[in-house]
């Protein structure tokens, strides 16, 4: 049983499965789209919440330093990314990858976590840019009934239009195609760095120097918890992690790590890249060093605009210019803001659309799924499907509370790419790599700690829901997954040729 559990797809055949005629995705994209897409995912609601909350909170103006670290653990994911996406050009991003390296429930394990992550995301990303999107509806003296704004009217119903039509809008773009999608990200992603740019531009204008002492404030502890809310290392080793100082610089990075999400999903768009051996790295390389660079000049600007202190948590940025007496570039901020939310949205759908393909084509979910429009040349079935679902989520959830089950499942998906890299490279010394992780093992297991590390700082309440939802992916590979496929059926269709020859003997 345990070498069906642990059966590996060869990277050739995952190669030759994109071939077939019904279940090829259509290849479009270039280095430039591929960057625009993981700028397009990265840039989000992090860059313009996070950043006052952990300075205020955690940091104080070292929160650059914080954004340096959080880069620097999502470079060491990255790097093994990037030999994978290039070696291994097929839709699934680490689900694909644990197949040809860990074995066939590893692979299921972490598509049915990627699976959970970016519907979550989608869903959370959506109502939150419903948010931007009622609030300057508000401004202009458009208002919404409380029953269609995600809030319970007078009837006792609410259901969010907005996060919904936005969910279903976006599912037609990425039926219609991937380079319409390409050119809509490219626009928003202008927009959205444009944005950033003014924040960076102007506000230097405003920094003053008495704003950054101390640099570094005096640490502070922060008190013993027993719940589940506190992280999951306070409950097991009874450590709390201490606000400001060192250790609070580090303790913030895990808080801005998750503004950094999203340059993995770069990898799931392989399949579609003209030249992936080439074009991966640069894009998941190049989106990740763009966004460092941009959260860290932010960082510096903000904190030297207004006094730590005083930064707001809901809105950083856009408070910072309004208590300067600017309130125009708090507009300009908020409709960027709700501007770029958009392509954080889309991406994550078409993620997530890219894993369930992946796992149905190899048989693990139903083979309908896998067959792509015969037009569009997009897996239009789970586009569709996923949309919708998604869509009434959106509507009815604001999902507040699951938000951060899309922060472990992305983590989890670092730690299994990067040993899947250790393994690959001991399995196949053979195989080409377009690109090599430098310093194998030794960047791989780098990466593998401070994921874990992350992880462990995540409160223990996640760690409880994440295990029910793994709990129920084992449930339905073992009740449908492994009977189904295709990978087994494969196995088991030689192993009977082997044992009955055409010749009639046996072996």
């Amino acid at each position: 049983m345990s070498s069906t559990l642990f059966r590996t797809k060869k990277i050739e055949q995952s190669i030759l499965d994109t071939e077939e005629p019904e279940h090829s995705l259509k290849k479009t994209l270039s280095a430039l789209d591929l960057t625009v897409f993981g700028v397009g995912v990265i840039i989000g609601t992090g860059i313009f919440v996070l950043t006052g909350q952990v300075a205020k909170n955690n940091a104080g103006p070292a929160v650059s330093l914080s954004f340096v670290a959080a880069g620097v653990a999502c470079g060491l994911a990255a790097l093994c990314y990037a030999e994978f996406a290039s070696t291994v050009p097929v839709a699934g991003s680490a689900y694909t990858f644990s197949y040809a390296s860990l074995g066939e429930l590893p692979a299921w394990i972490i598509g049915w976590d990627l699976v959970l992550e970016f519907a979550l995301g989608t869903a959370v990303v959506a109502v939150g840019w419903s948010g931007y999107i009622r609030s300057l509806m508000d401004n202009w003296g458009w208002h919404l009934p409380a029953s269609l704004g995600g809030r319970e009217g007078a009837s006792g119903f609410g259901f969010d239009i907005l996060a919904a039509a936005l969910v279903l809008v976006l599912t037609a773009i990425l039926v219609v195609g991937m380079k319409l999608s390409a050119r809509i990200t490219s626009v928003v992603v202008a927009i959205k760095v444009t944005v950033v740019l003014i924040v960076i531009i102007a506000g230097a204008f405003f920094v003053s120097g008495a704003n950054y002492k101390p640099f570094i404030p005096a640490p502070q502890a922060v008190p013993a918890g027993g719940n589940l809310n506190a992280p999951l290392i306070q409950l097991m080793f009874g450590w709390a992690p201490s606000n400001f100082g060192v250790m609070g610089i580090f303790t913030a990075a895990s808080v801005v790590f998750f503004a950094f999400i999203g340059f993995d999903i770069v990898a799931t768009a392989a399949e579609e890249t003209r030249n992936p051996q080439r074009d991966m790295p640069r894009g998941i390389l190049g989106s990740l060093l763009i966004c460092t660079v941009l959260y860290v000049a932010v960082s510096i600007v903000v904190t030297g605009m207004q006094k730590y202190t005083r930064l707001s948590v809901d809105a950083p940025l856009a408070d910072a210019f309004k208590s300067i007496g600017h309130p125009w570039y708090a507009g300009v901020i908020s409709f960027g803001a709700a501007v770029g939310l958009t392509t954080v949205c889309m991406i994550l759908l078409l993620g997530q659309t890219r894993v369930f393909f992946a796992m149905s084509r190899d048989g693990l979910l139903p083979r309908f799924f896998s067959r792509v429009h015969p037009r569009f040349r997009t897996p239009h079935r789970p586009t569709i499907l996923l949309g919708v679902i998604i869509a009434i989520v959106a509507g009815f959830t604001s999902l507040s509370e699951l938000a951060e089950l899309v922060n472990i499942g992305t983590l989890f998906a670092f730690v299994v790419v990067a040993l899947s890299v250790i393994i690959l490279r001991r399995t196949r010394p053979d195989l080409h790599r377009a690109f090599r992780t430098p310093w194998v093992p030794v960047i791989p297991v780098l990466s593998v700690c401070a994921s874990l590390w992350l992880m462990l700082n995540l409160p223990a309440e996640t760690w409880l829901r994440f295990a029910i939802w793994m709990v129920i992916g084992f449930v339905v590979y073992f009740l449908y997954g492994r009977s189904h496929s295709r990978l087994g059926r494969e196995q088991e269709t030689a192993a009977a040729e082997a044992a009955h020859p055409p010749n009639g003997t046996t072996r």
